[in-house]
């Protein structure tokens, strides 16, 4: 039945005094102790003593009203009397009342100083007395179950409840006892049609019965839990005070259960949790003293140390990562615009793999240093792992647990170091792994460097899969040709050549100079090294495709004034190019290309080596004899395989060239390449052997001005070669002024600097002919065959 608000008084009715009730519904029939102490309802309290009145008790809309009015009341209530009314304190009463009938209200005739109201009583209507027994039946019935299922209400409840005749005064019993809201409540104090209130109880029953179901079926798997928990524990306090007795007590039992909470913490995945757990239970049955306590104690606490879900947060912004790597390296743009593409991709795609990529370049070009630059631009930690001479596959996939001293691979304990699954990690000197008889570890790292299989990875140690796609691998080599295709392929490569004299002199002085400075306790106030200086120890104290040797003279001149500063000088020193022989010694590199091409027979070539470009002297010589060919300088088989295609060569133009019919099989022809100690190969020499020859048979120099390479042909075609970039600032460092390309490397020029470029001419050719005319002081006399005039013995140039 809807409540209405209440009205004025309508003239009928009884005129009683109102008790508000807070958060609680009072039924006829019932029986409620209840605690009061607003001023309103004392005051009413002490009026009904005197008077003997039945008073009207009638809910709050809303409990936190403190001064209830017409609009915060119900407007069915219970008429009821105070049973027994006790004083609490100086103001408030404790009362015992109990409900007689319902009533309405119909308006407040009274505010002040307590409420009172116009009511009238309200009769239970029986409309159906057949379908009212029925309920009856299925209330009780409901009731005695629901009490069943509470063990806090007394047995009694249940007789108590069966002995109930009066269908209303049943159903407003069962409500005015269940826990439920005052609104739910209301809706029982309002129906006034016994079948409807009887219906409506025993939803609420069938509810209550549905929600005790389910919380004992939980609790009873709790306590099954905890039983199970608590008898573990009995029998582990048990086995503990059996080994005090026994005196075998040591204590790991408290290090087993703070490795369990570390294991749980780790958040392992559910492979790894599976796997622990059983180790940890057969740990728990082993006493601490078996070797295999050890070797499972350990296996554990790699299990918890591991960064299973540990990451760091990358940081993304473009710009400051550019502005960063700028700061830290000079040149190296290739490298630089491949970690801000990564940047890139990682901003719009969070869950991207990892890439692989492979930095190869000379030594001392910042490679490694280039890892660690990345690292600090990301905000992820730094691991650097040497694979120098590693020869055994299980350094890399780690040993199984039979071994005795098993560990993970290197890849595991560096994950480890860094305490996170997203570190950036150094394979430093990729190209330097070798193999033996205990595996292939550069096998191994198929799986860690392809980025559809790392996600799993499996360590022979761990014996789960550990997840490594988020890791960002740099691997840093020398030289390509050592590493296996297969490993080649699943990385990206990015060459880093040698630098330039400029970029050298800007890293010298944007980096090295004051690195080493701070190195050395001194400052700028105390050291200056001038740029012509600086100059001549790029020039004449070091040439290398990188830096370190050039940080290495630095230091030495740094050292020197440290050394005079120590002993008292205090002012500046300023470091000219004349002092430099007093801190470093006399000049160790010249131009010495003047002095070897002083005679016929000798080219300079240019060369790639794993530490940068290099110039080649190929020196050829002649001497009686019956037409060999001798070949020094430790030579590989492909360069020795070019010097005699360039002696075919020019034994098949002899006739061009006006040279004796029996010239070759008269003479043995020398070719040596110096730096005899160092091993050569490779085929891009060709072009400068057939010069060498050419110029020993014609008795022409070579320019000491010009360098050159290029492969050659039996027919004197040029083919391209690589290396280029390295090659020209060999040259360049060499003081070479022009330098001859095959025609098919001119694409290549665009990886070399521009100043470069600017600084050396170059001539791109197709045939030995454009070689020779070039590189020659001048051009060689060639006849047709037919028209060439024959030469006595005597008229050979000398060697």
């Amino acid at each position: 039945m809807a409540d209405s608000k209440f009205g004025q008084s309508e003239g009928q009715g009884i005129d009683i005094p109102i008790l508000p009730l807070r958060n609680s519904v009072f039924f006829p029939g019932s029986i409620m102790p209840i605690s009061v102490g607003r001023p309103k309802t004392l005051a009413m309290v002490k009026a009904v003593e005197e008077s003997g009145e039945p008073i009207g008790i009638v809910a709050q809309k809303d409990g936190s009203v403190d001064d209830p009015g017409a609009d915060d009341l119900y407007t069915m209530g219970t008429t009821g009397r105070i049973v027994k009314a006790l004083k609490a304190g100086e103001e408030g009463f404790h009362l015992v009342l109990q409900g007689i009938k319902r009533f309405r209200v119909l308006g407040l005739t009274q505010t002040s100083p307590y409420l009172r109201a116009r009511v009238v009583e309200v009769q239970d209507i029986t409309a159906d007395p057949l379908k009212i027994e029925a309920l009856v039946m299925n209330v009780k019935k409901t009731a005695r179950e629901v009490v069943g299922l509470m063990p806090e209400i007394p047995s009694g409840a249940a007789q108590f409840v069966d002995g109930i005749e009066d269908p209303g005064h049943l159903a407003d019993l069962i409500a005015a006892n269940m826990d439920v809201s005052v609104e739910e409540k209301m809706e029982v104090l309002n129906l006034v049609e016994v079948s409807q209130r009887l219906e409506n109880v025993l939803e609420l029953l069938h509810r209550k019965l549905e929600v005790l179901k389910l919380s004992n079926k939980i609790d009873s798997q709790v306590k099954g839990e905890m039983n199970k928990t608590q008898r573990e524990y009995y029998l582990r306090q048990q086995l503990k005070a059996i080994k005090e007795e026994l005196g075998e007590a040591d204590g790991s039992e408290g290090d087993l259960d703070e490795l369990e909470q570390k294991l749980k913490n780790a958040e392992l995945p559910p492979e790894a949790e599976k796997v622990y757990r059983k180790e940890l239970r057969r740990l728990r049955q082993m006493p601490s003293s078996s070797s295999e306590y050890t070797v499972g104690r350990t296996y554990l606490e790699w299990f918890a140390d591991l960064p299973w879900k540990k990451t760091t947060k990358d940081s993304l912004d473009i710009q400051k990562a550019r502005e960063h790597l700028e700061k830290k390296h000079y040149g190296l743009e290739k490298v630089k615009k491949r970690i801000v593409e990564y940047l890139a991709v990682r901003k719009l795609k969070e869950d991207m793999k990892g890439p692989i990529l492979c930095m190869v370049g000379p030594p001392g070009v910042g490679k490694t240093s280039l890892g660690a630059s990345i690292a600090e631009t990301l905000g992820r930690k730094f691991h650097r792992i040497s694979l120098g001479g590693v020869r055994d596959e299980a350094e890399i996939r780690g040993h199984r647990r039979t071994y005795v001293g098993a560990l993970p691979g290197r890849i595991i304990q560096g994950l480890k170091k860094a305490g996170t699954r997203n570190p950036v990690i150094v394979l430093d000197e990729i190209d330097k792994l070798s193999y033996d008889f205990r595996g292939d570890p550069a096998s191994a790292l198929l799986e860690v460097l392809d980025p559809e299989q790392n996600h799993a990875f499996s360590d022979h140690y761990l014996e789960v899969p550990f997840d490594l796609s988020k890791v960002l691998f740099l691997a840093t080599a020398n030289q390509l040709d050592p590493i296996p295709p297969a490993l080649k392929d699943r990385m990206e490569v990015l060459e880093i050549p040698g630098y330039t004299h400029e970029e050298k002199h800007h890293i010298a002085t944007r980096h090295l100079l004051p690195k080493v400075l701070e190195q050395h306790g001194l400052s700028e106030e105390l050291f200056e090294l001038t740029d012509e200086s600086l100059n001549s120890i790029i020039i004449d104290y070091t040439r290398e495709a990188g830096v370190r040797n050039l940080e290495r003279t630095i230091t030495s001149a740094v050292r020197g004034v440290a050394v005079e500063v120590a002993e008292g000088k205090t002012e500046k020193t300023v470091v000219t190019k004349d002092m430099l022989s007093k801190f470093l010694g006399p000049e160790k590199f010249y131009n010495e290309m003047a002095q070897r091409t002083e005679v016929p027979g000798v080219a300079t070539g240019l060369a790639w080596t794993a530490a940068g470009g290099d110039i080649l002297f190929i020196e050829a010589t002649k001497m009686a004899g019956k037409g060999g060919l001798k070949l020094t300088g430790q030579l590989g088989a492909v360069m020795k395989e070019s010097a005699e295609a360039a002696q075919s060569y020019l034994r098949a133009r002899s006739p061009e060239f006006s040279l004796p019919e029996k010239f070759w099989e008269k003479h043995d022809v020398h070719v040596h390449v110096p730096a005899g100690g160092i091993p050569k190969d490779g085929p891009s020499a060709g072009v400068t052997m057939i010069t060498a020859l050419t110029s020993l048979v014609t008795g022409i120099k070579v320019r000491s001005d010009i360098a050159m390479t290029g492969e050659i042909t039996l027919r004197g075609n040029v083919l391209p070669v690589g290396g280029v970039k390295e090659k020209v600032l060999a040259a360049l460092r060499a003081g070479v002024k022009e330098v001859i390309l095959p025609h098919r490397n001119k694409k290549d020029l665009h990886e070399v600097p521009q100043e470069v470029q600017e600084q050396l001419k170059f001539h791109f050719v197709e045939h030995m002919d454009q070689v020779l005319d070039m590189a020659l002081e001048r051009p060689p006399e060639r006849f047709s065959p037919k028209l060439a005039p024959a030469k006595a013995e005597t008229d050979i140039p000398p060697s």
